[in-house]
Formats: structure tokens, C-alpha cells, sequence
């Protein structure tokens, strides 16, 4: 958006957190809640976001990287004192500036083009974003005239009696036209009790100018809640939660049972997919078309082709191609890349391996730093020996080789195409293509010898 502002608050500490994390770098749903204010204001196309730092100003600036601008609060003393500390990044600049905080992180998109829409629509120097509560006890009271404008914003604790029974309050976001936020801020003083410099001053300062102030009543007023500490953080985590669930079923997802099932803000589903109780989809998965996916899946950074089965599996920074079967308790760790139509079964654990197309880890093996060609059985119990004590070595097995049940396969080692490994063996040379290769001790039975053995007497107690 051409000529729109935003400047988003995010220098308090929040200690009511009672955390090492500063506040707004607490996530909700898989995202620090700062970056959810400003990934919303990027979706909007906003054309300069400013964010305010202080407390943990480093930590913020790593976790939202070059896409915005800062500016630094080091003394917080008001919140108009942190929008001042952005002016040089707005002077001279038209248009419309949004007052936004970082701890507000289930602000939706449609309702700051609402906000921003009426503000036009109403020509006003500010408009103030409001929410109507059953019970609005500590929050300020929107006082209006007989026209619906704005005339004041009343603290609870110096609202009277009849204020108080106004249920319309303040919720801290506001749209000003740029120039004259400006012009108020230069006005604003701290002749209050706690000696700080409020926006709030400004609304009334435009007011008394004979500027136009209006409110703009939030549709739904859980958007507009501010996370202060860990109650409402999990309150948060709750409603959005709810919410991105909601848009994948409208998009065609079938979620079993919502409310044990946790998505993440950036996860990204294919229809008829269905997905079943006690899955967690973390950070950028993206899921294809047509998948069944838990129960008690758990996959972060993970992309899954369609018809995908997973259930009772972890899955971490790996991609699973189309028609794949993964689990039940399986372990695919990073780097991990499972071609079509391959099936992992129970207790496999995989890493940095990629399983050929069409092939077979049924169960209970250790398939590490591997290339597994396509339509190749691993037998029960193998394991890649990866590790000498000090580097990882890459194990190869070429396409349609069977690798027998209890097999270690010593790497650095080649098996060929077409190849069979015996069960039982420990390999640690190469394996040439279309050969068989045996490597375990000869059997020998020495008969009777079992009598000379002690054995624990029958029938003990």
C-alpha cells in the first residue's frame, strides 16, 4: 500500500512474562508474536514498517532480519516517547501511520483494512481501534459525542461511575494521518503521575485542535487482546490455533478433532487430506493432496507429495515424495529424502539418508548417511555404521539389492545393484553388482556340551 505507515511497538521488557525471552519474542503458534504483527502488515503491502526497539533490541532485530526498520527506545518513557523515536523514519512523509504493538499477534489483516478503510472514509486526523466487552474493567472507556466522535479516552481508574458503565474501550491501535500524528507528538508532555509520554495524548491533542477523531469497533475483540503474561500467551496460542484450524477445514482439510490438533501459522495443507488427533505441523511443513497424516505425527519444516500416510512418526527438515508409508514410530531426522512410493516402517530411524523410489525400511533399523537405490528391502535390524569415533562415512546401496535381517554395513561400503547381503553379516567391503556376500562365523555344534553348563535349579521361589 502506497503512502501507508505502520510503527509497531516492541522495546518493553514485559516482566510479568517473568522470562529470560523478552516479551514479544514469545511465540504464538510456532512465530514470535512481533513477527506475526509484522508478517500481517506485510501481507497488507504496508510500505514502511518501523519497529520500536529496547529491551532485548538484538534478539528482535535477529528474529524479524532486514524487512522492516528499527528504531531504538533506549529509556521507555511512555508510548509516545516510543513513537517518537521513529519520527526521522516518517518525516515529510504523506499518508496514513499505523500504531500498532508486538504483543498483539492475533491482529488479522481484514480488520487493519477496515480500520484503515473507515479512517479514509471518515477523513479524520486519527481513528482509534475500539472492541466492546461484557466486562471492560481496567481497560480505558471510548467517551463519544452525539455524532459518534471521539471526544475522550478515560483511564478505568479516573473514569466516574457513569464512564465506567460505557463497555466500548480502548485497545492501543490507532490509524493518524502522518503529518498530523507528527505535529501532535512535538505537543505531548508528561505532566502525569507516572511522568511518561502517552499516544493517548494525541488523540486529545488533534481533539482540541477541532481535528476529526472516530473509532472503528473491532468485529471480533479477541483479536485486539494484548499478551502480557503466561495466561493470556496460552490464551493466545488457543484462539489462533482455533483459527488456522478453521481455515484449512474451509480449505478443504478434514481435522478429526480440532481441538487436539496443533498447526502452525506457516503450514501449508492440501485438500482431502485428513488429519488425525494429537498431530503437531510445525514450522514451514507444507503437506500435499490426499495424505492421512497421525495420529501423533509430529513434522517440522517437512514436505510431504500426496497420498502420504504418516502416523505415530517424527519428522524433521526432510521431504517424503508421493505414496509414501511412514510408520508407525518411525524417526526421520534432517536431510532426509524418501522417494515414491517407499515404506518406513515401525522403529526405523533415518538420517541424512535417501531411500530410493519403491523401496523398503519395514522395521527396526538405522539408516544413516545412506543412498538406498529404488526397489531395494532392507531386512529387520540392519544398521548403516556411519560413525568412527570421529568422521560419518556414506553407505551406498545400489537399485533391487536385498539387504538381509541383522546386517551392519560398515561404512564407507558400496553394495552393487542386484546384490545380495546374508543375513546375519557384518559388511565392510564393497559388494559387487548381481553378487551374494556372506560374512559371519561358520556355525559349530558341539553336541552334549550343553550338560557341563550351570543352570539355575526349576521351580525356585
Amino acid at each position: 500500500m502506497s503512502n501507508i505507515h505502520a510503527v509497531v511497538l516492541a522495546a518493553g521488557q514485559g516482566t510479568r512474562m517473568k522470562s529470560k525471552l523478552y516479551k514479544v519474542l514469545h511465540p504464538v503458534c510456532g512465530k514470535p508474536m512481533v513477527q506475526h504483527v509484522t508478517d500481517t502488515l506485510a501481507a497488507m503491502k504496508v510500505e514502511d514498517v518501523v519497529v520500536v526497539v529496547g529491551h532485548g533490541a538484538d534478539a528482535v532485530r535477529a528474529a524479524l532480519g532486514e524487512r522492516v526498520t528499527y528504531a531504538l527506545q533506549s529509556e521507555q518513557l511512555g508510548t509516545a516517547h516510543a513513537v517518537q523515536q521513529a519520527v526521522p523514519h516518517l518525516a515529510g512523509k504523506e499518508g496514513v501511520t499505523f500504531i500498532l504493538y508486538g504483543d498483539t499477534p492475533l491482529l488479522s489483516a481484514d480488520t487493519l483494512r477496515e480500520l484503515l478503510a473507515y479512517h479514509q472514509a471518515e477523513q479524520a486526523a486519527a481513528t482509534v481501534l475500539t472492541a466492546t466487552f461484557a466486562d471492560p474493567t481496567g481497560y480505558g472507556r471510548i467517551i463519544r459525542n452525539e455524532a459518534g466522535e471521539v471526544l475522550r479516552i478515560v483511564e478505568h481508574k479516573d473514569a466516574t461511575p457513569e464512564e465506567r458503565l460505557v463497555r466500548e474501550i480502548n485497545t492501543g491501535i490507532y490509524c493518524f494521518d502522518n503529518q498530523k500524528l507528527l505535529a501532535a507528538l512535538k505537543q505531548v508532555n508528561n505532566d502525569n503521575a507516572q511522568g511518561e509520554y502517552y499516544i493517548t495524548d494525541c488523540v486529545g491533542i488533534l481533539r482540541d485542535a477541532g481535528e476529526k477523531v472516530v473509532a472503528y469497533i473491532a468485529r471480533d475483540p479477541d483479536e485486539t487482546m494484548g499478551v502480557n503474561d503466561r495466561v493470556q500467551l496460552s490464551q493466545a496460542e488457543r484462539y489462533m490455533r482455533l483459527r488456522i484450524n478453521e481455515q484449512h477445514m474451509r480449505n478443504g482439510v478434514t481435522i478429526q478433532d480440532p481441538a487436539s490438533t496443533y498447526i502452525e501459522a506457516d503450514v501449508t495443507i492440501g485438500a482431502d487430506t485428513t488429519i488425525l488427533p494429537g498431530t503437531h505441523l510445525r514450522g514451514k511443513t507444507v503437506i500435499g493432496s490426499d495424505c492421512l497424516i497421525g495420529p501423533q505425527a509430529d513434522l517440522r519444516d517437512v514436505t510431504v507429495g500426496d497420498g502420504v500416510t504418516i502416523s505415530y512418526a517424527v519428522l524433521v527438515e526432510s521431504a517424503v515424495e508421493a505414496n509414501v508409508s511412514v510408520g508407525p514410530f518411525a524417526y526421520v531426522r534432517p536431510g532426509t529424502h524418501i522417494a515414491a512410493g517407499a515404506k518406513i516402517g515401525d522403529f526405523v530411524e533415518l538420517k541424512n539418508a535417501r531411500i530410493g523410489k519403491g523401496s523398503k525400511v519395514p522395521h527396526l533399523s538405522y539408516i544413516g548417511d545412506a543412498e538406498i537405490g529404488e526397489s531395494v528391502n532392507i531386512g529387520c535390524g540392519t544398521i548403516t555404521v556411519n560413525y568412527d569415533g570421529a568422521k560419518k562415512h556414506k553407505t551406498i546401496v545400489g537399485d533391487q539389492a536385498f539387504i538381509g535381517c541383522n546386517t551392519n554395513l560398515i561404512a564407507p561400503v558400496t553394495i552393487g545393484n542386484n546384490a545380495y547381503v546374508a543375513a546375519g553379516s557384518t559388511i565392510n567391503q564393497d559388494v559387487p553388482d548381481d553378487a551374494l556376500a556372506i560374512a559371519r562365523e561358520r556355525q559349530v555344534n558341539k553336541p552334549g556340551y550343553a550338560a557341563k553348563l550351570p543352570r539355575k535349579q526349576r521351580n525356585q521361589e
